[in-house]
């Protein structure tokens, strides 16, 4: 029978449970309404600076968030039996999301994804930013929004819960031009979504495309492989890419392709047809073109489950591109919060994003931002069990 997360929790109620203790996951009960934000200290950085970590419940959802990279550390969400577990991955301390993350859960900008050999022209002015993934500057540069500190701000309104991280990126940071002013904004609604909400304002022209790099496993990070799980995602087209992953600026169907999600499929199966495209992320890596576009409110992008767990994940957002990473690079290096080693394809990325390289694709919605205008994005995880 399918359980809905509204049942799970409507049931814990009932038994007298969820008004004082909330859901249980691995062996631990903990709030999920009523509560405001908490904070702990995580750790310093080398120059001294403290790291903290805060904890936001709501709705059978529990964030975990640093105030380095605006890190996601964990995010727990209940399954069709209403046990949590953290299905994002990451580490339980502080200097290895320093020495050697590969953006485990953290903010991304000034641009997330590729700039092709780390140059772009805006106005007539050529910028050169750093160049951190082979030929191609990737996530911002080698120093990004992901390695910054942000200064992190609880709520509680209405029903809601959560935290607003703000920080300026200086003039000529990593090679962007402009001051930019953001907030990004994490709230955890009463029925447990969790919503992102980015804002930024420039001084002179430059250009943004922030996004958040969270790992998802369903099953529980260092539970395994993500091949398993089924994804249907509402996009006819995807970005094809050359060998250094820039896309060539066609915007080609997925049909007969790895790429056709219009249906769900495990991605384990998509993942390992011997196509040029895959061949050249060694798995997934790519942008797919929602069939919604750029849209004022958040659209249906995407349905991620877990058959073994029942966990379901549906995204939605305003941005008109999605980014699916398939982990293609852990390479069993990295131990996780569980203590696992973290191997090939034991999580995933779902970026929502601007096109990758759009600064040098004049055919991709542009990503330039201009004075006396506001960047603004949101995208919202709706979760359930079944």
């Amino acid at each position: 029978m399918s359980t809905s997360r509204r049942t799970v929790l409507a049931g814990a109620a009932a038994a007298g449970v969820a008004a004082t203790a909330g859901l249980a996951g691995t062996g631990t009960a903990y709030a999920t309404t009523g509560k405001s934000p908490s904070r702990e200290f995580f750790g310093r950085l080398a120059d001294g600076t403290k790291v903290y970590r805060w904890t936001v419940a709501n709705g059978g959802t529990r964030l975990k968030v640093l105030s380095y990279g605006g890190i996601v550390q964990s995010l727990e969400i209940p399954d069709r039996h209403g046990a949590a577990a953290n299905i994002s991955l990451g580490f339980d301390n502080l200097d290895d999301y320093v020495a050697k993350s590969p953006y485990f859960g953290a903010l991304i900008g000034r641009y997330g994804n590729r700039i092709a050999k780390g140059r772009f022209t805006l106005d007539g002015r050529t910028y050169q930013l750093p160049v951190n993934d082979g030929p191609n500057s990737l996530h911002g540069g080698d120093k990004g929004f992901d390695k910054q500190m942000w200064a992190v701000e609880p709520f509680s309104r209405g029903s809601d819960r959560g935290l607003v991280l703000r920080r300026t990126s200086p003039d000529g940071e990593m090679g962007y031009p402009g001051t930019l002013e953001m907030t990004v904004t994490y709230t955890l609604t009463a029925r447990g979504d969790w919503r992102i909400d980015y804002e930024a304002t420039t001084d002179r022209a430059t250009v943004a495309n922030l996004t958040s790099h969270t790992y998802f496993n369903l099953a529980g990070e260092g539970s395994g492989s993500i091949n398993g799980h089924t994804l249907e995602m509402a996009a006819a087209r995807y970005t094809p890419v050359d060998a250094t992953l820039i896309p060539t600026g066609e915007l080609a169907r997925v049909t007969g392709t790895p790429f056709d999600f219009r249906r769900a499929k495990a991605i384990g199966e998509q993942a390992r047809v011997p196509h040029q495209q895959v061949l050249y992320g060694k798995g997934l890596d790519h942008n797919w073109v929602l069939d919604k576009g750029i849209t004022t409110v958040p659209g249906y992008a995407l349905t991620l489950t877990d058959p073994a767990s029942g966990r379901v994940m549906k995204m939605s957002t305003t941005e008109p591109g999605m980014q699916f990473y398939s982990g293609n690079f852990l390479d069993g290096t990295l131990a996780g919060t569980s203590g696992r080693l973290y191997r090939q394809g034991d999580g995933l990325c779902l970026e929502s994003q601007h096109f990758p390289d759009s600064p040098n694709q004049p055919s991709f919605p542009s990503t330039v931002l201009r004075p006396g205008t506001t960047y603004r994005s949101t995208t919202v995880h709706t979760f359930s069990a079944r």
